[in-house]
């Protein structure tokens, strides 16, 4: 069984709550290869659909060659604050089976590489690195830049640094902390009230609801 600290009542992670996308760092802080390596390691231990870990990456400390040689190829969006972060990491996933192109890795490549990469933010923040994960960059130029064979794809990159602003004191697009309510990204779920046990009554707003609501958005008949 996994050990930490367990609060009395169930409350999110104070990191978590804190967390939030930063378009601009701290020139000031350095990332070492022993934070590197840690986010690493963070990610080698996610799971993955049989283990399959379909997940490479490429790790850029501002400054060095590596970090450099992104920088190109940065779409102009990002290049305006991705550059001032500490680390740049280009989270790579095997999509295709190697010398068999028209063979899948895996239908869950992409989703694996998603967890590798969460892990890695949240692994971050318990060191103190701040994350804005992003896919405003010139793909296929990273890969010839970085000779990625070709059953590899670079899915996306992450900026790793110390922010340089609060949350929501810089207004940037695609980084708003808005979020949808708990009910309204739920589709389905039982209930336990507090010395009762579990509910058996549907709630209103549950999937019945929720499902007409997603029909209407595609424009389905929710009959």
């Amino acid at each position: 069984m996994s050990t930490c600290e367990v609060p009395a009542v169930p409350e999110l992670h104070p990191a978590l709550e804190r967390r939030f996308s930063p378009v601009r760092f701290d020139l000031e802080a350095a990332v070492t290869s022993e934070h590197v390596d840690t986010l690493l390691e963070a990610a080698r231990r996610a799971p993955s659909a049989g283990s399959s870990q379909p997940w490479m990456f490429i790790a850029g400390i501002r400054g060095d060659d590596v970090h450099a040689r992104l920088l190109p190829h940065l779409a102009r969006s990002s290049s305006q604050w991705a550059p001032s972060a500490s680390l740049l990491m280009v989270n790579l996933a095997q999509v295709q089976v190697e010398g068999e192109p028209e063979w899948e890795y895996s239908e869950f490549a992409r989703y694996d590489l998603g967890q590798a990469v969460a892990h890695m933010t949240v692994q971050g923040l318990s060191i103190g690195l701040d994350a804005h994960q992003f896919r405003a960059f010139d793909r296929q130029a990273i890969e010839a830049e970085f000779a990625v064979p070709t059953h590899w794809e670079a899915t996306s990159m992450t900026a790793f640094g110390v922010a340089d602003h609060l949350p929501g004191e810089i207004r940037a697009a695609g980084t708003s902390r808005e979020r949808a309510g708990r009910d309204d990204i739920v589709w389905a779920r039982g209930r336990v009230l507090s010395g009762i046990g579990p509910t058996s009554a549907p709630r209103a707003d549950s999937a019945a609801v929720t499902g007409g609501i997603f029909n209407d958005r595609l424009g389905l008949d929710p009959s």
